[in-house]
């Protein structure tokens, strides 16, 4: 990579992370400290606002450079990601929006609790928030780990470790200074920096084969060195029943994981009401939809004019799919206008990395604080400010995703991602729809509900071939792998629900039918709500 790709796109880098540290800077001066200022941002954001902020949390790097760059390898399969993620949705918007706004304050465990014993629920809801966030986490540091790479013209692990880092310290800096206030304020001009250079790439891709799509998807066909088979059901899940069965599994982890995702649903307690929320939901999905659907000329475009074998030499897993389609889209390597456009994008997914794991962060820092540390702190210590304890999680959290980040830097961020989705739909999904429409619901079946989702989950994913046994493994050299599906979904969903079942019915707690009958009317209309 030549050297003024690398001056322009750092420079780029520089402009938005000093933006943002302002954006942050300014808010830590106009705040006065509060759990619902640090939390929720005072409730203060209008739908608008929180949708564009949604839309900034929910379009990662996962979605910018982990789909197109599957696509640009696999063809039809790759958009199984871009419709999962989008179908999912529908999901958030009919059954969760509205619901968890009226029911909690700043986390998924405040819905539970509102009719549990609050103690065992909140450690179980806090444990898996946690855990999921981590997942999600690991995906924006492997996203930033290959722009880095490909900018500095190689594949130097110390420069992929350093920007491991240096994304999480920044990350730090946003959540423990600027709180959700400053979050937001970064998705939302995230957002908008993403949307439009995801319109100006699907421009240019579509100018370059004169708005003919069919010719876009024969050329990518051609350059994929696959053929038909490119633009066919099965180049990547259609070997044999194990794959076929792993498409079914991710298909479910991809739909039904949105509504469990720590992160998205902290966005609806940043609006003064359900009404607010679910306004929210309609402008994300707007967004959200356009910019899926961007993803899939991205990915074909990329197959198309750089050419599967270009993209898998420079990442073997994809993830440089679109830096590469944008160099070439300005004009190649040597020329003014690649080198431009090259910089622009590389420094838009890294401001997308930055804003997203800012928004998980804060998201799993409020599970640590608000629930495990409140759950578990001895009643007679001396109680500590939650904010304080939120800042100091961050810290801990962004230590930990680091770490992971740098073991997993040759895994695609897409499915690192369908991971934590699957881990969100077993282990938070089932006690979270449970909690809100199963009157008899107990105790009991809420923590058998979490544990019996996320332990499954995590255990499948360990035995799998993502861990070991073969040669993309993250242990390469060994082999542990007795569970043949890559994504654990198919499994530990069902698992998630049966547990949860399980526990209430053989619960010698009787569900407390007043808490219930508050609950639903505090989630149906609002009353009480906070």
């Amino acid at each position: 990579m030549r050297g003024d790709h690398q001056t322009l796109a750092l420079l780029l880098f520089g402009a938005f992370v000093a933006v943002t540290l302002a954006i942050t800077t300014w808010v830590s001066r106009n705040r006065h400290g509060s759990a619902e200022e640090f939390y929720a941002g005072g409730r203060l954001f209008s739908p608008m606002e929180n949708g564009f902020a949604i839309a900034g949390d929910y379009m990662s790097a996962a979605s910018f450079l982990g789909i197109s760059g599957l696509i640009a390898l696999f063809g039809y399969d790759g958009l199984l990601y871009s419709v999962g993620f989008l179908v999912a949705w529908l999901v958030v918007l009919f059954l969760v929006a509205e619901l968890v706004r009226n029911c909690g304050r700043f986390t998924l465990a405040d819905v539970v609790a509102a009719r549990m014993r609050e103690r065992p629920v909140r450690i179980a809801a806090g444990t898996s928030s946690v855990t999921v966030s981590v997942l999600y986490l690991v995906a924006q540091m492997v996203g930033a780990g290959s722009l880095v790479a490909l900018l500095l013209g190689g594949t130097s692990g110390a420069a992929r470790a350093w920007t491991v880092i240096g994304v999480g310290a920044l990350m730090v800096i946003y959540v423990s200074m600027g709180g959700m206030r400053a979050t937001t304020w970064i998705q939302i001009v995230k957002a908008v920096l993403l949307m439009c250079g995801a319109i100006a790439l699907t421009v240019l891709v579509l100018v370059r084969f004169h708005g003919d799509f069919d010719q876009l998807l024969r050329t990518a066909a051609e350059r994929s060195g696959q053929g038909d088979r490119f633009l066919a059901p099965g180049l990547k899940y259609g070997g044999d029943w194990t794959a076929r069965l792993d498409f079914i599994s991710l298909g479910l982890a991809l739909v039904l994981g949105t509504a469990g995702l720590p992160h998205i649903l902290s966005r609806f307690y940043t609006v003064p009401t359900a009404r607010a929320a679910r306004r929210s939901v309609v402008w994300s999905i707007g967004l959200i939809g356009s910019f899926y659907l961007m993803t899939i000329v991205l990915g074909f475009g990329a197959a198309a004019i750089v050419g599967s074998d270009a993209v898998r030499g420079s990442n073997a897993a994809g993830n440089t799919a679109v830096p590469l389609l944008a160099l070439d889209l300005g004009g190649g390597a040597d020329s003014t206008g690649g080198t431009v456009l090259f910089a622009i994008v590389a420094a838009v997914a890294f401001a997308t990395i930055l804003a997203v794991v800012a928004g998980i962060t804060l998201a799993s820092s409020a599970s640590v604080a608000h629930d495990l540390y409140a759950s578990l702190r001895r009643r007679n210590a001396k109680p500590r400010s939650e904010v304080a304890v939120a800042r100091v999680a961050a810290a801990g959290i962004g230590v930990v995703a680091i770490g992971l980040g740098l073991l997993a830097r040759d895994l695609n961020v897409a499915f690192l991602v369908g991971l934590a989705f699957a881990v969100a739909a077993s282990a938070n999904l089932p006690v979270l729809l449970y909690s809100l429409f199963w009157r008899n619901f107990t105790t009991r079946g809420a923590v058998w509900s979490v544990y019996g989702g996320l332990l499954p989950a995590l255990t499948l994913v360990v035995l799998s071939p993502v861990v070991s046994g073969g040669p993309n493994s993250l242990f390469p050299g060994v082999d542990f792998q007795y569970f043949p599906l890559e994504n654990p979904g198919l499994v530990s969903i069902p698992l998630g629900f049966l547990t949860g079942w399980l526990g209430t019915v053989t619960s010698r707690e009787p569900a407390d039918e007043a808490k219930h009958a508050e609950t639903e009317v505090r989630s149906l209309t609002g009353a009480g709500a906070a």
